[in-house]
């Protein structure tokens, strides 16, 4: 407890000063995060580049950039929604009606963004199924959108289990093409269940980020997985004890995921997988780094036909968070975040997480290290020998984390599993 107080007290200081220093930060950061205070949040901030690095200028800086995000908001959803609501059936034209096949339809656009948002609800629903944060109510929802006095067509009123029709065209006799609606069956009204009117689940806040940055990236637009990537921060912004943080948690997690992504968005992008920029060049990085450092490893995984697509294309693609439990995924990513090139990082963190599974790997036929590989929450500890997999419940209890330093340059990697028993998941070093 005393080096987790230090560093506390360490972080807070360079905080504090007129300039901080990001190299001394970032240093600090890569051991470990404190999450006392909002500070892994401010940390967070900082390392993605939302924040400058002068404490003084935060307060004009995040008052234009969260203004701005209302504007998104404004213009993407509430806007058209206004206009759909005030319409009705009015804005069906000869010359723009819902078979249009122009691409600059407007019912063209409506029934794309439908599409987007139709996967981006079904992805938000189930984020982090194991923690109820995300299917709480937020104290700090949209009021524009929320309030019952609005007739705003909102992004739940779209997939509303009242208006999710399934449209089918069927000619007649006389060769006159009809639309013809059918209401989902009404056990679809469990999975569209919502909260009551003027309450906002954490994972609409999310759904609505993630629409709106699927709107302003048309060339990309969403891919399953950003979900997985945008969870643990806003999960880390909205858990701020301060006030505004939780308040402005929506328009920060924007930022920040719109800073990753710029970094990681050829990933998503599926022409770019046999690319040198795309993940299949990193997949093959993997492997060449896992070759050097465990030769007896890469061979046994080159004879059984383990591909890196089979497994390491998550690891790489959602950055390790379906691995590990969010406090877990928290820790990494502080490392992660802090590392000179994440990439490099990321990939020799994967490396470890193979290393650790060596004696099995080497011993077992293609069908137990296929499983292996894909389920990596499966741990042979190198200190006690026992198999270690525990359920999210007894995981803040006694919670597994991986340690990774890079030594010597940050060219030798050097893992240690540990085991933390307490009610928090502080980590000491």
């Amino acid at each position: 407890m005393a080096a987790h107080r230090a560093k506390l007290m360490r972080c807070e200081e360079l905080l504090s000063k007129d300039k901080i220093p990001f190299k001394d930060l970032r240093e600090l950061c890569f051991q470990g995060c404190p999450h006392e205070s909002g500070i892994r949040a401010k940390c967070w901030k900082l390392l993605l580049n939302y924040l400058p690095l002068r404490p003084a200028d935060w307060p004009d800086h995040l008052k234009k950039q969260r203004a701005a995000y209302m504007h998104f908001i404004d213009e993407i959803i509430i806007q058209p929604g206004t206009d759909r609501a005030g319409q009705g059936n009015s804005d069906v034209t000869f010359e723009d009606h819902p078979l249009n096949p122009n691409p600059e339809s407007q019912w063209n656009t409506y029934f794309k963004d439908n599409d987007m948002l139709l996967q981006i609800d079904k992805d938000c629903r189930r984020l982090c199924p194991d923690l109820a944060f995300f299917q709480n109510a937020t104290s700090y929802p949209c009021l524009e959108l929320v309030t019952n006095e609005t007739e705003i067509e909102t992004l739940r009123k779209r997939v509303e289990y009242q208006v999710l029709k399934s449209e089918t065209v069927q000619r007649n006799r006389s060769g006159i093409t009809n639309m013809i609606a059918r209401k989902r069956a009404k056990s679809m009204n469990a999975e569209y269940y919502t909260l009551s009117e003027g309450q906002e689940a954490h994972w609409e806040v999310v759904e609505r980020i993630l629409f709106i940055y699927g709107k302003l990236n048309p060339g990309q637009g969403y891919v399953q997985g950003m979900n997985e990537i945008i969870g643990p921060i806003y999960y880390t912004f909205a858990s701020d004890p301060s006030k505004e943080g939780q308040e402005n948690a929506e328009a920060d997690t924007f930022y920040c995921f719109t800073n990753i992504m710029s970094d990681i968005r050829d990933n998503f992008i599926k022409s770019l997988d046999d690319s040198e920029c795309g993940i299949g060049a990193l997949m093959q990085r993997l492997m060449e780094i896992l070759k050097k450092k465990d030769l007896a490893l890469w061979v046994r995984l080159d004879q059984q036909e383990i591909k890196p697509q089979f497994f390491a294309f998550r690891w790489i693609t959602l950055l390790l968070s379906q691995e590990f439990s969010l406090p877990d995924v928290q820790r990494i990513w502080d490392s992660l975040f802090s590392a000179e090139d994440r990439n490099e990082f990321l990939l020799l963190i994967c490396c470890a997480m193979l290393i650790l599974l060596r004696n099995d790997i080497l011993n077992n036929d293609f069908s137990t290290n296929m499983k292996l590989v894909q389920v990596i929450t499966k741990y042979r500890s190198p200190v006690h020998g026992d198999v270690i997999q525990l359920p999210y419940t007894e995981q803040l209890q006694q919670n597994p984390v991986i340690y990774f330093h890079l030594l010597s340059n940050r060219c030798e990697l050097v893992y240690k599993f540990s085991y933390l028993r307490s009610k928090g998941f502080q980590i000491e070093h």
